[in-house]
């Protein structure tokens, strides 16, 4: 090897421009690499909201078209004079459908392993009367969600669905003996001096359904008592969201056939001039197509965002759709209108961050004292003691405000104005 003589500078300021130049490279090249990440990244959670935008609002359209498009009516008939509806059999319909694609995406998994994961699903006696209670709420969610559609706009559904949150706050209290903050309270009256609003100027503009607003209120509450039986039932089918899904809609599908029956939708449907309508049922199986995709797409959303970030896209979304609802029904709503959505929608969205803010702040707090819990513990010279027996009730003392954070917060993971 050839010795650079002393003093000659020039080769080693030749060999630290060489070094210099090759570590500006590495640089230029990390950033380059970190620039495609997030636009990779980006590209992703752009993609996801859009899929959840387009979804959701296509579904809430499409139901409403099956419930009360006119072209779908039949004929009035020369003794009643009734339209001839059957809203309890469309539902059915769309739980059917779920079963259907559950079944489906298991056989797809076992065919294509490496391409699709679905875990497995069998009908267990057992695992079905245990999820029984939650389907029942869960069939009298999705039925008063579908009879509040059929009643009102899709311009007034958000408002007419929007105490979903108000009945989150009273439940946590005489349910779980939990109490609310004034912030969220303050939001919640909000919600509520929004819905009032809303109802009173339906009915100012003559288009008020007293029925379709009552079936949004239930609805509503059923909202909150499916979450609120969605976190008991879980563990009964190992934590799994799929298997959960399969068996409330197989349950579902076995409770909506007495009812059906109950109210004459089947002799209703076999005068229904469109039951061999290849359009007809075309619809009805992307409604249910939808109504599947938006359980999965929902998740997707939150776990490539946030649950606060998920809420946010859900209020976002509901604006739009307003705002479409009143583009393409050619709606002159007043200032007072708006401003009854206005409230509705920026209250859950004030809410959603109080609510946010404050399970940060309990996280927070329970880590801290942890720390120093553990650090008394180390001085006292029991250090033994915090790494041995100790810690087990240290833990579940942090599992169980985590469980309580979860349980306080059943509107966290999911929009609750406007998700379908």
């Amino acid at each position: 090897m050839r010795r650079m003589p002393r003093g000659d500078s020039s080769g080693a300021f030749k060999y630290s421009r060489v070094a210099q130049s090759g570590y500006n490279y590495g640089l230029r090249t990390m950033e380059n690499v970190q620039q495609e990440s997030m636009l990779r990244k980006s590209l992703k959670i752009a993609l996801v909201v859009t899929a959840y935008w387009v979804v959701s609002i296509t579904m809430v359209f499409l139901n409403k078209y099956l419930l009360s498009g006119e072209e779908l009516k039949s004929l009035k008939t020369a003794s009643e004079g009734k339209m001839l509806e059957a809203p309890l059999f469309i539902t059915f319909y769309q739980c059917l459908v779920s079963v259907l694609l559950c079944l489906l995406l298991r056989l797809l998994s076992r065919l294509m392993p490496g391409v699709i994961s679905f875990p497995p699903v069998h009908l267990d006696k057992k695992i079905s009367r245990e999820v029984l209670p939650l389907s029942v709420v869960f069939v009298g969610m999705i039925t008063f969600n579908n009879l509040c559609l059929k009643y009102v706009g899709v311009a007034f559904y958000t408002v007419g669905r929007s105490l979903t949150t108000v009945f989150n706050v009273v439940l946590t209290y005489f349910v779980l003996k939990q109490t609310t903050s004034l912030k969220a309270i303050l939001c919640c009256l909000v919600i509520i001096s929004g819905f009032v609003l809303g109802v009173d100027q339906e009915g100012a503009a003559g288009t008020l359904s007293v029925i379709g607003v009552i079936f949004g209120v239930s609805a509503s509450l059923f909202v909150c008592l499916n979450s609120i039986l969605t976190k008991k039932v879980l563990p009964c089918v190992d934590s799994n969201v799929w298997r959960l899904t399969y068996y409330n809609n197989i349950n579902a599908v076995i409770l909506f056939i007495p009812l059906i029956l109950i109210f004459g939708e089947a002799s209703i449907l076999t005068n229904f001039p469109h039951l061999t309508s290849s359009k007809f049922w075309g619809l009805m199986t992307l409604s249910g197509f939808f109504g599947f995709a938006i359980g999965y797409i929902t998740g997707l959303q939150i776990k490539v965002t946030s649950p606060l970030t998920h809420n946010i896209s859900g209020t976002a979304k509901a604006c739009a759709q307003t705002v479409l609802a009143v583009v393409f029904s050619h709606d002159i709503k007043t200032a007072l209108w708006w401003l009854s959505n206005a409230l509705v929608l920026g209250g859950s969205a004030a809410y959603t961050k109080v609510r946010h803010s404050e399970m940060q702040k309990q996280h927070k707090e329970s880590k801290k004292a942890l720390a120093e819990m553990k650090m008394e513990d180390s001085k006292n010279g029991d250090l033994n003691k915090v790494e041995g027996p100790s810690t087990v009730p240290l833990l579940g003392f942090e599992e169980q405000d985590s469980a309580k954070d979860k349980k306080g917060s059943l509107e966290e993971d999911r929009p609750t104005v406007n998700d379908v």
